[in-house]
């Protein structure tokens, strides 16, 4: 199954993840076949920057966003 989720990044108690599709076999923060965003929480607001156009390509065939991307997606109007 393919999803969209999200990779960690940065250093210890810095995280910045970037939204990435991959098989739901692979681990977090390893292989994965599309990166399509990143999102920055430590920021105030937020730093959101997700392709719309990717995303929604991936969501029409059939890919299953985490209940974390799912909500960043609806805040910025794409699911």
């Amino acid at each position: 199954m393919v999803k969209i989720r999200l990779r960690r990044m940065g250093a210890k108690k810095r995280p910045f993840y970037r939204v990435v599709v991959a098989d739901s076999r692979y681990p977090r923060d390893g292989r994965f076949v599309e990166e399509i965003g990143y999102y920055d929480p430590t920021k105030n607001p937020s730093v959101i920057k997700i392709d719309a156009e990717k995303a929604k390509d991936w969501l029409s065939k059939g890919a299953q966003p985490t209940d974390t991307v799912k909500s960043i997606l609806k805040i910025q109007g794409i699911a």
